[in-house]
């Protein structure tokens, strides 16, 4: 797993380097058959990462890669969940909310996460054990990952104590969000407290990561989203013992599944 936690890192961080060096040009943005925007950076780092994991001899499910029929995946006890970029629509914004996704998922569950925040330099990844999750910002991408494992800090959640914080997508709160929020707001006046609530707005895999570290307590995803996504986010929310769950089968959510869409869920401890 160690070795498996290094490759993913460096495949990050070089992936990170490459959408930079589009960020700062005048970039052109292309649409994809699902209408999702696609740009240089996204192929650029998508090349990188599967030159890096390939290595591993283990399979590999990416945004960018054409989508393996389940018949070719059912057998798979292993296999990398990649977002190259996620969060494309807050790239072409520029407001720096964008990562790189990488995660292990064996036989449905995954267990080793990677993220980088490109533009601040934050990277955060499950240790080799899965047992706790970790957080450095670099000074560069030349980094060495032995410097990164001896420098991580260990990140851990919050308890709720008087305000209860939910994290939620700069371009996805919809409806049946704003009803989840609701219901949490009645339960708090019917439990008498004096919660209050404060609605956080981050894009990308971010929103897990803010959990993950205690800035924020819930996340509910009541809009749709695809298993590279999530992958990640979700190996680095479970390792601090925050829940990621499925609201269709109240259990943890699953990845390679005969369908890549996920179902709605909630991120909480």
């Amino acid at each position: 797993m160690k070795t498996n936690l290094y490759v993913a890192i460096q495949a990050a961080l070089d992936a990170g380097k490459e959408i930079l060096k589009i960020y700062e040009t005048d970039f052109r943005v292309e649409t994809k058959g699902d209408d999702s925007p696609l740009t240089q950076a996204d192929k650029n780092a998508n090349e990188v990462i599967n030159a890096y994991l390939k290595r591993t001899n283990i399979p590999i499910i990416s945004e960018e890669n054409r989508q393996l029929d389940f018949s070719e995946r059912k057998n798979w006890s292993q296999c990398w969940i990649v977002d190259p970029l996620d969060g494309t629509k807050e790239f072409i914004k520029r407001n720096g909310e964008f990562t790189v996704n990488i995660a292990l998922v064996e036989n449905g569950n995954p267990v080793l996460g990677v993220i980088y925040v490109p533009v601040s330099k934050e990277l955060y990844f499950t240790s080799e054990d899965g047992k706790t999750s970790k957080k450095i910002i670099v000074s560069s991408e030349e980094i060495s990952v032995e410097e990164i494992f001896e420098k991580a800090k260990t990140i851990n959640p919050s308890a709720i104590i008087s305000e209860v914080k939910i994290v939620g997508s700069r371009s996805h709160l919809n409806e049946d969000t704003k009803n989840f929020i609701s219901e949490i707001e009645n339960s708090l006046s019917a439990e008498g407290g004096n919660n209050k609530i404060e609605i956080v707005s981050k894009g990308s895999s971010l929103k897990f990561c803010l959990v993950a570290e205690g800035l924020a307590h819930i996340y509910p995803r009541y809009a749709p989203t695809m298993e590279w996504d999530t992958a990640a986010g979700h190996a680095i929310c479970s390792a601090v013992g925050v829940n990621v769950i499925d609201q269709s089968t109240g259990k943890a959510m699953q990845y390679n599944k005969p369908n890549l869409l996920n179902n709605y869920f909630v991120v909480k401890v």
